[in-house]
């Protein structure tokens, strides 16, 4: 009976174990990865130190290191004061030239109100005032202006022409006439400067010298040629702009203005004055130029 039943139960197993050989299933594999993260924590924690164990030096400065750094400090700016000195209490000097048109209110008239062309040259000197950026200006320049009309009575009937009569009644013989002539002036201005721009405004005291020419009698006989002479010297005003375009250059424009009282043309040989008034004349002149500094800036 035990046998059979050891038989029944070995069939059994190799009958499912034939239907397994059969169907094959798939099988799923199922890889799990395993990721592990480490964590570091830091913690804040007070350490008892005992201060035998601790070795310091202290800070310590002698008094040779103080000394040393203030006489650096003290050299530092003694150097400072002696660069602004040296800077602000040098003159400064140069040259320069230009060109000019002029417009005269007694010439005006005879010339048709044309105006006069001229050329400059001028020395100037400046001088910086205390640790500011103004300037003070002297200058000094000689004009000599073109004529812009010419009265000659040898080659035409102009209102000047026929005889003139000195007091004690001698003649002279008109001959010629033009607004030529040479003009001087010296300049007192104020320079502000800033960058490369410097705006300037002054005073000027000019002298000009007109001439007029006659013939005047010589041993009775009227065949001299003589001068009669209008020397001015006025009080005006100017003003104007530079523009410095390399470190030793400058351009510039200038405008000048002044009165010319009672003019009068005389002769020192003959008591007699042409063209005497008392009336005041304004001449005016535009200027401009380049400057040249000698001197470093």
């Amino acid at each position: 009976m035990f046998l059979k039943k050891i038989l029944f139960l070995f069939s059994l197993i190799i009958i499912n174990f034939s239907f397994a050989q059969k169907k094959r299933k798939i099988d799923t594999v199922y890889v799990y990865e395993k990721v592990i993260v480490y964590d570091t924590v830091y913690l804040e924690k007070s350490l008892n130190l005992k201060s035998k164990s601790l070795i310091t030096h202290p800070l310590t400065i002698s008094e040779r290191e103080i000394k040393n750094v203030y006489k650096e400090d003290l050299d530092k700016q003694k150097s400072r004061k002696k660069i602004k000195r040296k800077i602000f209490n040098t003159f400064q000097f140069g040259v320069e030239a230009g060109i000019g048109f002029k417009d005269s209110d007694w010439t005006a008239i005879a010339s048709q109100k044309k105006q006069q062309f001229g050329e400059n040259l001028g020395v100037w000197i400046s001088k910086r005032l205390f640790t500011s950026p103004l300037s003070l200006l002297l200058s000094a320049h000689a004009y000599h202006w073109n004529s812009s009309f010419d009265l000659d009575a040898n080659k035409e009937d102009t209102f000047l022409n026929g005889f003139y009569f000195t007091k004690d009644q001698q003649p002279l013989l008109f001959q010629r006439f033009n607004n030529k002539h040479f003009e001087y002036a010296l300049q007192l201005k104020i320079a502000y400067e800033w960058k490369n721009i410097r705006p300037f405004a002054g005073i000027l005291v000019n002298h000009n010298t007109y001439k007029m020419q006659f013939l005047v009698p010589e041993n009775n006989v009227l065949n001299k040629l003589d001068d009669f002479k209008s020397q001015q010297t006025n009080i005006g005003f100017s003003f104007g702009l530079q523009y410095r375009i390399l470190k030793h250059f400058l351009v510039f424009a200038e405008y000048q203005h002044y009165k010319i009282k009672n003019i009068s043309l005389k002769n020192s040989s003959f008591d007699f004055d042409i063209f005497k008034t008392n009336n005041t004349f304004v001449e005016s002149k535009i200027n401009f130029g380049i400057s040249y500094a000698i001197s470093k800036i």
